[in-house]
């Protein structure tokens, strides 16, 4: 199990090589979240009070060794931090794995894709049979548990299986709710999806 210790550590010896885009704090308070013009489907913000207000996206103290862009998961606490400059991130309220199903780990994006397709895996098809029909995947849009955007999280080279996406149930951000991967509010996801490069670490507490 990583921990706060080894991730520092870890960070030591190479950590992020690229500086996390400052789009991801510049939408003012009440702006709308739009897409970007090749998305197929609109992108609306929640209104307040779909969730609570400390697991809305807020500038926060952040003082480690992390390199501007790296990604962490608390998900003890349901927190995405994307690390902004020495002393400071942008946290972000996620929903993370259930009981038995939650990952811990360093790993790194080398995927990105919009309005995703969705596979359940064997084991999710064994538990609930109704997702067979999906066993060829569930075509990217509105209704797919894997929302807007998806980041793909690799470990010396091989998909972990986990990723870090949107959502299509807005209510689940705080809670152990998913099979193990990281949700995020459909309007968080586009911008870290927007600013996140291929090879950025993500380090999953």
């Amino acid at each position: 199990m990583l921990t706060r210790r080894h991730m520092i550590a870890a960070t030591t010896a190479g950590a992020a090589t690229t500086l996390f885009a400052p789009a991801i704090i510049a939408r003012p308070a009440g702006q709308a979240f739009y897409a970007t013009p090749d998305d197929p489907y609109p992108i609306e913000p929640i209104g307040h009070g779909v969730i609570p207000n400390k697991y809305m996206r807020q500038i926060v103290p952040y003082a480690n060794n992390l390199n501007p862009g790296a990604i962490v998961v608390d998900n003890r606490n349901r927190f995405l931090y994307v690390k902004i400059d020495p002393g400071r991130a942008m946290r972000f309220g996620v929903a993370v794995g259930k009981a038995g199903f939650d990952w811990s780990g360093h790993a790194t994006i080398q995927r990105k894709v919009m309005w995703p397709k969705w596979t359940p895996p064997r084991e999710m098809i064994k538990r609930t049979p109704k997702l067979r029909k999906y066993a060829k995947g569930m075509p990217g849009g509105p209704e797919n548990p894997l929302g807007a955007r998806a980041l793909y999280l690799y470990k010396d080279g091989k998909d972990t299986l986990y990723r870090i996406h949107g959502t299509n149930s807005p209510t689940s951000i705080g809670k152990a709710a998913s099979s193990g991967c990281i949700r995020m509010l459909n309007e968080d996801i586009v911008d870290v999806y927007n600013a996140a490069v291929i090879g950025t670490d993500v380090y999953v507490l």
